[in-house]
């Protein structure tokens, strides 16, 4: 019977037509599957007399292999068919959802400040977060040796001669290149990333964002730094908000201040967020020291100034009362997809 088999088996493979894979694959189990009809014509030839073996075996062989070719031939066929008169991208379909991302809330925050005071006519400064002692602390009034410079425990990148490398500390740095680079009258906002060596905490980390201000004019005063901070403060957190300064202490201001805003959750009640004082501490501030002014080239007896500086993270924590500072750096999601729909700014 193998004889008659084989022919058989061979007029049905060269009239076999199929039209999907999936009949493709019918075929394929049909003939060489496991308890295909070829298979089970190998296990037949195997019992068959010896002499006669060789009469079926090179038909048999022959056989697989145009099964084969064949099935791989229409596995080509239906693969080109499909592809030629398979059915058409449309166009006009509206496209498949995609999940936008979030802007992370200390980007939302700076964006909110610069944007604020860009409106008070201040330019966007830019400097190196690696930085050298010069513009970070011999230029703003800390010079060598100075104790001041224990306020702020610093990464030096390189150490041991006279104009170290480090990781900023603040972006105060920025205001020195600022008034060496630029003319008179300068109005500038310089915001950024900045480092200091500190235990991170709930309250504290070591890498974190500043924006600081600078401006330096003929005749300028406290006076006139008490109103740009009083309108930022209404800016960011509401028309009804009210400030207080507080005498304080910086190498390159004289006088400086403290600044706190009214509690904008209790309204100057008192809550858990302003430890029942009804005031947030925000920012630090002060007029221009004139070291300051004439390490920068600037005649300290014509001109003067204000700066004030500001942490990112700290707004962001008041603005949205965030409780722990971490959370700006662990890239949780579900922190994060709070801010998802947060306003444009």
């Amino acid at each position: 019977m193998i004889r008659e088999d084989i022919d058989r088996i061979v007029s049905e493979i060269e009239a076999l037509k199929c039209k999907t894979q999936k009949e493709v694959e019918e075929a394929r189990v049909r003939f060489l599957g496991k308890k295909g009809e070829i298979t089970a014509l190998f296990d037949e030839f195997r019992t068959v007399d010896k002499a006669i073996k060789a009469e079926f075996g090179r038909p048999l062989n022959e056989l697989k292999q145009k099964a084969l070719s064949r099935i791989e031939e229409l596995k080509e066929n239906v693969v080109a068919d499909t592809s030629a008169n398979g059915p058409k991208q449309d166009l006009s379909m509206p496209g498949e959802p995609v999940a936008l991302g979030s802007r992370h809330p200390v980007s939302i925050v700076r964006q909110e400040i610069v944007d604020i005071f860009r409106k008070f006519g201040y330019d966007v400064a830019e400097g190196p977060e690696i930085e050298d002692d010069y513009h970070v602390f011999e230029a703003l009034n800390f010079p060598p040796n100075h104790p001041a410079r224990d306020m702020q425990d610093t990464f030096f990148v390189s150490a041991g001669h006279l104009n170290p490398l480090l990781l900023r500390t603040h972006t105060s740095s920025v205001q020195v290149r600022s008034m060496e680079s630029m003319k008179l009258p300068i109005r500038v906002i310089c915001p950024g990333r900045v480092f200091r060596n500190e235990a991170i905490s709930a309250r504290a980390h070591c890498i974190f964002h500043q924006v600081e201000g600078l401006y330096i004019d003929e005749n300028v005063t406290f006076a006139d730094l008490k109103q740009a901070i009083l309108l930022f403060a209404r800016e960011m957190f509401g028309p009804e908000t009210q400030i207080r300064m507080r005498p304080s202490y910086f190498p390159f201001t004289e006088p400086s201040a403290e600044v706190d805003v009214s509690c904008n959750i209790c309204h100057g009640k008192g809550c858990n967020i302003c430890k029942g004082t009804g005031w947030l501490e925000i920012l630090g501030c002060g007029m221009v020291d004139p070291n300051v002014l004439e390490a920068s080239g600037i005649d300290s007896k014509k001109y003067s100034g204000f700066a004030f500086g500001m942490g990112l993270e700290r707004i962001a924590m008041l603005k949205w009362q965030v409780n722990d500072l971490r959370h700006y750096f662990e890239n949780d999601m579900r922190f994060l997809q709070e801010f998802a729909t947060a306003p444009e700014v």
